[in-house]
């Protein structure tokens, strides 16, 4: 058995002359939480149904569970599980009648069935509420509930397509705690998301931009190994002022808002503190602090988006 639950070589899809998926190459390991982080239109969905066997690859290769996405699909279906971010549940069915039918469209009968649903309306926390109409769950609680659907046949892998698009914070917290959960029992999940801070929960993670990967790594490896240039991070009155100032300098490769705080992209950054310390001084904005820091997820994903798109535009 490989020790790769998912193995990609060169995928590729094409709608006419646009080129969705361009030549992707990642593997994920058994029993991990993978990351495919990028913004809507990037190719996180185009790849995850290619993998699901939903749409046909223009090129390239790519087995799941050791199965051939071409060859052998109803074999991949038997042992994944899918959770897209419309939760994929029928609003007029009752929260156990939904269970019901997912388990039985997974061959989930009889006692096992009863088995798994106690489990997922537990794991959920919807205990006493099986009678209640989906349409009356709050985003969070269906949210818990696709989550269960999708895992009644224990499935060894799970595909979760951006599961937390709309729910509120709190809930997004709670539902990665069942995934640590899942994965801990050796449950292999492919997560696609946008949030920066949930794919630093992943153990691995690919950025993708235009279809194409663009970094790979774990969330450490990717800060240390693929950030252009240092973050520095300026903390002052005005930020909004602030930005507008320093990008007129055009000394920087980005200058961003985080909050508000204010990072600024460059090589030895540091070096640029007097000047604009000056600079924003004369402009009438006061520095309450200024360092050096370690990017954050989201400063590596804008600097290799924008050199992508320099070397694009040079190409």
């Amino acid at each position: 058995m490989s020790e790769h639950a998912v193995e990609v070589i060169n995928l590729t899809k094409r709608f006419g002359d646009f080129t969705a998926v361009d030549g992707v190459t990642f593997n994920i390991q058994r029993g991990e939480i993978f990351g495919f982080l990028g913004p809507n239109g990037a190719g996180k969905t185009t790849t995850i149904r290619m993998l699901l066997c939903l749409l046909r690859p223009t090129a390239g290769q790519a087995s799941v569970l050791g199965y051939d996405i071409e060859r052998e699909p109803e074999e991949i279906r038997r042992h994944i599980g899918y959770m897209s971010q419309r939760f994929s549940l029928y609003r007029d069915l009752t929260v156990g009648e939904n269970l019901d039918f997912y388990g039985r469209t997974y061959g989930v009968r009889g006692k096992r069935l009863r088995e798994r649903k106690q489990f997922a309306v537990e794991m959920a926390g919807l205990e006493g509420r099986e009678r209640e109409l989906t349409r009356n769950l709050s985003g969070g609680w269906k949210q818990r509930l696709a989550l269960g659907a999708a895992i009644l046949h224990e499935p060894e892998m799970l595909f979760l397509d951006e599961p937390t698009a709309g729910v509120d914070p709190i809930s997004r917290r709670a539902f990665w705690d069942l995934l640590y959960e899942l994965a801990e029992e050796g449950t292999t999940i492919f997560v696609t998301t946008h949030y920066m801070d949930e794919a630093e929960h992943c153990q691995d993670l690919a950025f993708i931009h235009n279809g194409r990967i663009i970094a790979q790594g774990s969330p450490e490896e990717i800060k240390l190994t693929k950030m252009e240039g240092q973050v520095l991070e300026v903390d002052c009155a005005q930020p909004d002022a602030a930005i507008g100032t320093l990008r007129q300098m055009g000394l920087f490769e980005e200058v961003a808002l985080y909050g508000a705080l204010i990072h600024v992209v460059a090589q030895d950054v540091g070096d640029h503190k007097p000047r604009i310390a000056q600079t924003l001084a004369e402009a009438g904005v006061k520095v309450r602090a200024m360092d050096v820091i370690a990017p954050s997820l989201e400063d590596v994903f804008i600097s290799n988006v924008r050199n992508n798109t320099e070397h694009g535009l040079q190409d």
